[in-house]
C-alpha cells in the first residue's frame, strides 16, 4: 500500500519595508529600504499589527536623518539589518490589520496614528503594541490624520496653554501667516474667539493673499515691512484699543527683524513663544521691553510638552479632530507622492523625492 506523505503548508508572513539609516548624514547619501518580515499569525496578546496608509516628509524628519533634531530614533537590529539601523518618521497614519487576544480598545480597520515620536512611519507596515497607538475617530481624510500630530496641536497649545486671552477682548500676533502653524493658528484662534494679528513676508503683499488667510480667520494681515513700521504699529494699537483688550501673546516662527517687530506689539506682562527660526538670524529682543513692559520670552517644542503629558495630548487631537469632522477647521494641503506596489523595493526614492522637494509639504500615500 502506497502511504502519502504528511501535507506540509509554508506559513506566509507579512513582507514589509521600511526606509532606515545607519550613518547620520544628507538624506540622498545614508537611506535605504531595508525588507523585513512581520509573523502576524504569532502575536502577541497586546500586539497590533498595522499598515501604512500615509506618512508625511516633515522637516525634523530630514534633521533626525542629518542628526542635528534633539530628539532621535534609537537603532535597532529589529529590521534585519547587520548593523544596527533607525526608522525615519514620526507622523503618519496607519490601519488596524489584526490585534492580539487581549486588545480591547483596536479592531481591525481602525485608523490610528503613533503614540509617540520617533516610532519610525516611513514603511509599509508595523508590529507593535496597543501602547503605542491612538485611535481616530471617523470621518477624517488622509492628510489630516496622517499630519495631525504637530502642526494642528502647536498652534493650539500655544494660544491655549501658557496665556489665558479674554474672547473678542484680546490678541495675539503672529509672524509666518502663511505657514502651516500659522493658519492653524489663525483658524483656531477664531474658533477660540481671539483677535489676530498675523505678519506675512512681504512677497505674499497680494489681495488673494491677505483674503484668504482674513477668510481662515486673521483679524488683521501685514507684511513683514509693515511689522517695523510705526505708523502701522499705532493704528494696530488704536484697533487694539478698540475691542478694549490686549496683545498678550506673540508666536515667532521666523526669527531676527520679524520677531523683534512682533515683540514690541506686546503689551505690558506680555508672553512671546519662539517655535522656530525660519530666517536663521537670533531673536534678540530690545532691553526696554524687558525693564518697561516685563515681557517674557521662551521656547515651545511641542514634543517635549506632549512626551510628558499624554492625557493632553489626547484631550488635544480630540479637540482638533472635532473640528475637522464638524468642517470647521481646514487642513493644510499636503503634495502627494503615490506609492504603489512597484516602488516597494526602492521605498526609499519616494521619500528622497520629499525631502529633496520644494513649495509644500510631501505626503507619502500608499495604494
Amino acid at each position: 500500500m502506497l502511504r502519502l506523505a504528511p501535507l506540509t503548508f509554508k506559513r506566509s508572513m507579512i513582507t514589509a519595508q521600511a526606509v532606515v539609516y545607519q550613518n547620520h548624514g544628507p538624506p540622498k547619501d545614508v537611506l535605504f529600504t531595508q525588507k523585513f518580515t512581520i509573523d502576524d499569525d504569532n502575536l502577541s496578546a497586546d500586539q497590533i499589527v498595522v499598515k501604512t496608509i500615509a506618512s508625511p516628509v516633515n522637516p525634523s524628519d530630514i534633521n533626525q536623518i542629518q542628526g542635528v533634531y534633539p530628539s532621535k530614533p534609537e537603532k535597532t537590529l529589529q529590521f534585519g539589518t547587520k548593523e544596527p539601523a533607525a526608522p525615519c518618521g514620526n507622523e503618519g497614519l496607519f490601519e488596524v490589520l489584526k490585534v492580539g487576544s487581549n486588545v480591547k480598545n483596536f479592531q481591525p480597520g481602525d485608523w490610528v496614528i503613533p503614540a509617540q515620536v520617533n516610532f519610525g512611519t516611513w514603511r509599509t507596515h508595523a508590529l507593535a503594541t496597543e501602547d503605542d497607538f491612538i485611535k481616530l475617530k471617523k470621518g477624517l481624510t488622509v492628510n489630516q490624520g496622517a499630519t495631525i500630530s504637530v502642526n494642528p496641536p502647536t498652534a493650539y497649545l500655544m494660544l491655549t496653554h501658557y496665556v489665558k486671552l479674554t474672547p473678542a477682548k484680546d490678541w495675539y500676533v503672529q509672524n509666518g501667516g502663511t505657514s502651516a502653524v500659522g493658519r492653524y493658528a489663525s483658524q483656531i484662534g477664531k474658533l477660540l474667539g481671539f483677535n489676530s494679528i498675523s505678519v506675512v513676508r512681504d512677497q505674499h503683499e497680494s489681495t488673494s493673499t491677505i483674503g484668504e488667510l482674513e477668510e481662515l480667520g486673521a483679524t488683521k494681515v501685514i507684511t513683514e515691512k509693515q511689522n517695523l513700521d510705526r505708523e502701522v504699529s499705532a493704528q494696530l494699537k488704536q484697533q487694539v484699543k478698540d475691542t478694549q483688550g490686549q496683545v498678550k501673546l506673540a508666536l515667532n516662527c521666523v526669527g531676527g527683524a520679524s520677531s523683534q517687530g512682533i515683540a514690541r506689539k506686546l503689551d505690558r506682562d506680555g508672553l512671546m513663544l519662539t517655535y522656530g527660526g525660519m530666517s536663521m538670524k537670533p531673536v534678540t529682543i530690545p532691553t526696554s521691553l524687558f525693564i518697561f513692559k516685563n515681557i517674557t520670552t521662551a521656547g515651545f517644542w511641542v514634543t517635549e510638552l506632549l512626551k510628558n503629558d499624554p492625557e493632553l495630548k489626547v484631550k488635544v487631537l480630540d479637540q482638533i479632530q472635532d473640528w475637522y469632522v464638524d468642517g470647521k477647521l481646514k487642513d493644510y494641503p499636503s503634495k502627494v507622492l503615490n506609492v504603489g506596489q512597484d516602488k516597494l523595493e526602492d521605498l526609499h526614492k519616494t521619500y528622497l523625492e520629499g525631502t529633496e522637494g520644494s513649495g509644500g509639504k510631501y505626503l507619502v500615500e500608499y495604494k
